[in-house]
């Protein structure tokens, strides 16, 4: 295992009750939110894409009777989300890229951290000009079994030219990628070779005894102590001037603290999840 993980911060997946109540509050944080696409597993969401990063605003669609069981060597996307949605609203799965997502379920095997089959699926997206593109993706899943509120997996992008679009990560605040996502537990420690496994980096111990591991693009993940909720529970968006965000926070009516050099909105605001803003580009 290295210093820096090779992968990346792919997304975070946040689930609401209303995707468009959401995607309208996170257009007054000053984000670009696409339109709703639905999956036939019965599932809908709304994106933020940024350079090499995006959000995924998701929830129940109104055909709930086509999510997929759990089964035996199967995990169902849809699943999760309902079942995470009847407990609370909020960060409910981290993701990281991936070159050759069956490769990394193979590692995961041996690993003893996942053994699902990866899970294939293509749709029909929009361009801002309206015209139609393909995209593909395929997934390969991990899970500790003390976080079962917590969904972590990797996503291989079949065709990235057709994703990453320069007009979808053109935000009013600036927003360039998610820089850091947060996961809370009692004891962080308990879960460090989970992590470094599905991470494939060594823990870095900070000075406040939280774990951290590396990630390419300057993205981190940091398990820090919390004593009540045992999941994620937050991530960070770099923006260029820290100044222009506090402004479109005040100017929206948004309460917003300082911690630190950190812009942070309290997750009982932003539909379950702890959001801050931190200087970069």
């Amino acid at each position: 295992m290295t210093a820096t993980s090779s992968h990346r911060i792919d997304h975070v997946v946040v689930a609401v009750e209303d995707l468009d109540l959401a995607g309208a509050f996170y257009e007054k944080l000053g984000f670009t939110v696409g339109a709703r696409n639905r999956h036939p597993w019965g599932t809908e969401n709304r994106l933020i894409q940024f350079k090499s990063s995006f959000v995924e605003l998701i929830t129940v669609g109104d055909a709930p009777e086509t999510i997929p069981p759990h089964r035996a060597g199967h995990f169902s996307f849809g699943a999760f989300v309902r079942d995470y949605l009847r407990k609370r609203q909020g960060f409910a799965m981290f993701v990281l890229d991936s070159p050759d997502a069956k490769a990394e379920r193979q590692t995961f095997v041996k690993q003893g951290i996942g053994d699902y089959e990866p899970f294939f699926f293509e749709r029909r997206g929009k361009r801002p000009d309206g015209s139609e593109t393909h995209v593909a993706f395929t997934l390969a899943f991990a899970s500790d079994p003390t976080l079962p509120d917590a969904s972590f997996f990797v996503c291989e992008q079949h065709f990235p030219e057709n994703f990453w679009n320069p007009q979808f990560q053109n935000h009013r605040n600036g927003a360039s990628n998610i820089a850091e996502v947060q996961l809370g537990t009692k004891r962080p420690a308990d879960h460090a070779r989970f992590l470094e496994n599905f991470t494939g980096v060594k823990t870095e111990t900070l000075p406040n005894g939280d774990g951290c591991y590396r990630l390419q693009q300057s993205g981190a993940l940091v398990a820090t102590r919390d004593d009540g909720i045992a999941g994620f529970t937050g991530f960070t968006i770099a923006v260029p001037d820290i100044a222009r965000q506090c402004a479109l926070l005040s100017e929206a009516g948004i309460d917003f603290a300082m911690d630190g050099e950190r812009v942070v909105i309290a997750a009982a605001q932003t539909f379950g999840t702890a959001l801050s803003f931190s200087a970069g580009r």
